[in-house]
This record gives structure tokens, sequence and C-alpha cells, in this order.
């Protein structure tokens, strides 16, 4: 019966990830564990995110005194700043963020070998009302400003 389960049993299916923010497929054990307060708190990301192909329109219209792309522009950071659990993000993009490599190394380091099931302990807390508002205004009022002729 055993031979049988081997043969014809199910087998495990591979834990993979996604960087999600340049969605390259990552290798087991590589990337770096991030908090969104991180990610967030990150100038380089907000003027990525908002100049994106997807977002560039909304941009381009909130420059241009546009209420309905500063309006989606808006929701575009509710979107990222509302995500809970930690990011797992891939070596290109590690520079737009100003932390500790070497513990978000060793994080991600964790999140691997409990398969996505692990979340610092000693992250950094959630951003505080007044960052959260600093980094809210410059995302969606600012970000992207240098790539946008109006």
């Amino acid at each position: 019966m055993a031979l049988l389960d081997t043969l014809f049993g199910k087998k495990k299916k591979e834990f993979r990830a996604t960087c999600p923010i340049t969605k390259e497929p990552l290798e087991k054990g590589f990337g770096y564990l991030l908090t969104t307060a991180q990610v967030v708190a990150s100038k380089k990301y907000w003027d990525l995110i908002m100049t994106e192909p997807e977002t560039m329109s909304y941009t381009v219209s909130h420059f241009r005194n546009q209420p309905s792309g500063t309006q989606m522009r808006s929701m575009i950071f509710e979107k990222y700043a509302s995500v809970t659990k930690p990011w797992i993000v891939s070596d290109s993009v590690i520079g737009y963020f100003d932390v500790d490599k070497n513990a978000a190394r060793e994080n991600a380091r964790k999140w691997w070998d409990l398969e996505g099931n692990f979340a610092p302990d000693d992250a950094s807390p959630a951003l505080d009302a007044v960052a959260f508002q600093t980094w809210k205004n410059y995302a969606v009022l600012e970000a992207g400003r240098e790539k946008v002729k109006v």
C-alpha cells in the first residue's frame, strides 16, 4: 500500500514566491522581507508605483488638476498601505527602501523556512498617524511629478 501511495499519492506542491513589486519569481531562500510600514515609507517606491504604465494616466490626470486622477491615486495608496502580511521583495528593488538589509534578508530566510507563515516579531511598528499622513500626502500628491510634463 505504501508503494501505491508513493506512486499515486499527491505530491506536496512546492512553495513559491513572487516579488509583488517586480513580479519576478524568487528562488527559495532569496529576497528580503519587509513590513508594509517599511514599504509605505519610501519615496522611490511611490515614484515607481505612480508612474507604472497601469497608473501613469492617473498621475497625468492628477497633475493636470483633474480630481478623478487624485482620487485614483488615493485609492492606489490605500490598496498598498492596507496590506497586512509581510512583503517578500527581490534584490532588484531592495534599494528603494531604507531598511537594514541584513535583518530583512534573515527574516526572508525564516519566511521561506515556514513557507510564508512568518512575520517578524521585532518588525518596525506601524506608522503613527502623522507619518502615515505624510507618506500618503507624498504618494497621492507628489509621487511621479518629475516624469509628468504638464
